[in-house]
């Protein structure tokens, strides 16, 4: 298979919520209460909501910049790439790019809606959220029906909510929800507790799955104060190893057998090593932990229930024998600074080329499609749907990296491991 034969779908991408996200969506009582974007001293646009203010963080919106013009701190909407936040020109960024679909998590009420679950007035936070929700569904993955995999804030401060709010979506055809790796770190109680199985019921009911993006527990691994920002980004998918032990360990998989949960942007070239060490430790030591997976490994487990997901992961796929393929997705993670855009095609094929073309479709579609119930060629043909086809559409897209005019604004910030982690606690 060549690049331009591939059906792309991407299970990560994120935007950058447009300004107008909450324009007729605000029930009476609350108007005037929805957040809003207000444009800063500085030339920078935040969200402002309840006394907080939220700042689009650089790196979450560099897709068409220079590597050399990246950077952390805050910036406007003229700065950024229109694709990150209009949803007819990421499409046609997408286009450019060879993608078919896009999962896309959001971005300023943080990846679970931490936001949203912060606002003392819970229902006027719950009010917000529905709204937002039903923006992604309907504004969002409606412009363009077929292109985008939906995907719900829950509720976090109310498992029974959460539960409802699960269901509505799966109504709406949503079926898949954001939660936290570590919620826990977030002050609620941990993966290990009875807390949430309102929330998983209704997860393995209607077929939703769970995704836990790295950075969801809006903690980030720093190891020193004057560490190099190359430090925090190496150890971003910690986290998700983290997560991954808490959930193989915890009564979750085993209690709702049904229910699938997808770790988010979190790679998988560290799995092997992860299956042979939870076997070990589950040999070694279940006759006095009292663990029991039913005459199963915790591996075995782990490689039937749990969606993994990577962006560019060369030993991982040449490691593909102690994975199970039929649970890989692939990622683009327009337009954060990881992402391949506009290149994706070919940085994919240079580690993909070794498979069979039935792997290749797995990992890049049809795993995805089948996972979170998304059916694109109802929609469109598939043979609109290859890189070919669609860049086609997109000739006249340009995608020559281009300078902000924010270049140089604040060097520190560039070096710094400490700011990104002040900003990636309020952004995440």
């Amino acid at each position: 298979m060549q690049a331009e034969d591939l059906v792309l779908v991407s299970v990560d991408d994120h935007v950058v919520e447009p300004p107008d996200l909450f324009e007729g969506r605000v029930p009476k009582r609350f108007s005037g209460r929805e957040p809003k974007v207000v444009r800063k001293d500085d030339g920078t646009d935040v969200w402002s909501y309840e006394g907080s203010e939220i700042p689009n963080i650089g790196l979450n919106a560099v897709a068409g910049r220079s590597p050399e013009d990246y950077g952390i701190e805050p910036t406007s909407f003229e700065e950024m790439r229109r694709g990150c936040y209009d949803i007819r020109e990421r499409i046609r960024d997408m286009n450019a790019n060879g993608v078919l679909g896009s999962m896309c998590f959001p971005s300023f009420p943080q990846f679970c809606g931490q936001l949203f679950a912060r606002t003392e007035d819970k229902e006027l936070g719950l009010a917000m959220l529905q709204a937002y929700n039903d923006w992604h569904v309907e504004s969002w993955c409606g412009a363009e029906p077929g292109r985008f995999i939906p995907l719900a804030l829950p509720p976090l401060w109310d498992p029974d909510l959460m539960a409802a709010e699960v269901r509505r979506m799966a109504a709406k055809g949503c079926h898949a929800v954001t939660f936290s790796e570590n919620p826990s770190k977030l002050g609620y109680p941990s993966l290990h507790a009875e807390h949430w199985d309102p929330f998983w019921t209704a997860c393995a009911d209607e077929g939703t799955v769970v995704c836990m993006h790295i950075g969801s527990s809006s903690q980030l691994v720093i190891t020193a104060p004057d560490a190099p920002i190359d430090v925090l980004i190496s150890l971003q998918p910690l986290n998700i190893v983290q997560a991954a032990t808490d959930l193989i360990w915890s009564p979750v998989l085993r209690k709702y057998p049904s229910l699938k949960i997808a770790l988010s942007e979190g790679g998988i070239g560290w799995i092997p090593y992860f299956l042979e060490r939870i076997d070990y430790v589950y040999q070694h030591h279940h006759a006095w932990t009292g663990q029991s997976f039913g005459g199963m490994l915790p591996s075995q487990v782990f490689l039937d229930r749990i969606v993994t997901c990577f962006i560019d992961d060369s030993f991982g796929i040449e490691s593909r024998s102690h994975l199970n393929l039929d649970q890989v997705c692939w990622e683009c993670d327009y337009p954060h600074s990881d992402s391949t855009w506009p290149t994706s095609p070919e940085a994919a094929m240079k580690y993909l080329a070794a498979l069979d073309d039935d792997e290749i479709d797995r990992i890049t579609h049809l795993n995805a499609m089948r996972i979170f119930s998304y059916d694109p060629f109802s929609k469109r043909p598939r043979e609109q749907c290859t890189v070919r086809a669609l860049r086609a559409e997109a000739t006249d897209v340009d995608v020559t990296p281009r300078p902000s005019s924010a270049s140089g604004r604040s060097a520190e910030h560039r070096t710094k491991a400490t700011d990104l982690g002040s900003l990636g606690s309020r952004g995440r």
